[in-house]
């Protein structure tokens, strides 16, 4: 079958034979993280096929998104349901420590799988990976629906935290800083910032926006953090005090009881069909990875999420 590996912090195509068991998937979308992008600016080892945002079909036709950690169902975390902060770290992670789904197939453990609505396309099920980050966000950060809220970032992370919020409360402003991102938020129901707000979903993972979010604090606001920083970030101290902010720091998704968040956001985006349109600006088929990663990379040219289509 065809993959896509890194090799000297480049994307290539190759076929290769793969000997991974579980469940065989054959991936209809994958889109493009900035993590991936990360990791190959950094030239970070990547061994594996990459790809953590994928969906797909079953031999029967079943369609499917892929919740791509492979936990050890033994450590502390994984005992108390917090299987995303397992003791395997990124080597539990599909696309980074194990085979991920940017290839014509990808086998999967069964605990893996989320079952798509019928009303979602599986060509538009990638998209549950980055609502689900959104969803344990959110969910982790006490969001009620009367609470106003604020996103900061236009990016894939911060259309979901639009798109989540719109689900609950009706005012959800958006500071974003391209055209076609503030197009996208609009679409999903997002106005421009106007005036404090209770939780502000920080998306970016810079200081400029830390700051930002501090800003548009009302007293004892939540700051919700859901974007990454590689080097770190400042957070203005004084101020932050003064409002007596609360901050919660975020990573991936889990469960709560029987509930995934990946559950969630599946039928979160079967709810809601301009959540696909606000977010997929680019399609290409895989033999086009190189394009498609350089469009992923270029926000100022339109992009928000790139998917690629075996």
């Amino acid at each position: 079958m065809r993959a896509v590996f890194v090799e000297n912090g480049e994307v290539v195509l190759r076929e290769t034979e793969v000997a991974d068991k579980g469940i065989r998937v054959h991936v209809r979308s994958s889109g493009i993280c900035g993590s991936d992008i990360h990791l190959l600016e950094r030239k970070y080892p990547l061994k594996y096929v990459i790809g953590h945002e994928f969906a797909g079909e079953l031999d029967d036709g079943t369609t499917v998104a892929v919740e791509p950690l492979v936990p050890c169902n033994e450590c502390a975390h994984c005992r108390a349901g917090n299987y995303h902060l397992c003791q395997l770290g990124a080597a539990m992670v599909l696309g980074v420590g194990r085979n991920g789904g940017m290839a014509d197939d990808v086998f999967v453990p069964r605990r893996c799988l989320t079952f798509l609505p019928s009303t979602v396309d599986v060509k538009d099920g990638c998209l549950v990976e980055p609502l689900a980050i959104a969803v344990h966000g959110m969910r982790i950060s006490g969001f009620n629906g009367n609470q106003r809220v604020a996103v900061i970032g236009g990016g894939t992370i911060g259309i979901c935290a639009v798109a989540v919020a719109k689900a609950s409360s009706d005012t959800v402003g958006l500071a974003a800083r391209y055209s076609h991102q503030r197009a996208a938020g609009s679409l999903l129901g997002a106005t421009d910032v106007d005036g404090q707000y209770d939780l502000i979903v920080e998306c970016t993972g810079n200081s400029e926006a830390m700051n930002q979010a501090v800003r548009l604090c009302s007293p004892g606001a939540t700051i919700l953090a859901l974007g990454t920083n590689w080097e770190g970030i400042q957070i203005p101290e004084v101020a932050a005090q003064s409002k007596e902010i609360t901050m919660v720091f975020s990573t991936m998704y889990s469960a709560r009881g029987a509930m995934r968040d990946f559950d969630v956001a599946a039928m979160l985006l079967a709810r809601n069909p301009n959540i696909p349109k606000a977010l997929i600006t680019h399609r290409y088929p895989m033999v086009e990875v190189s394009k498609a990663f350089a469009a992923a990379r270029d926000r100022r040219a339109g992009a928000i999420k790139v998917v690629l289509e075996p």
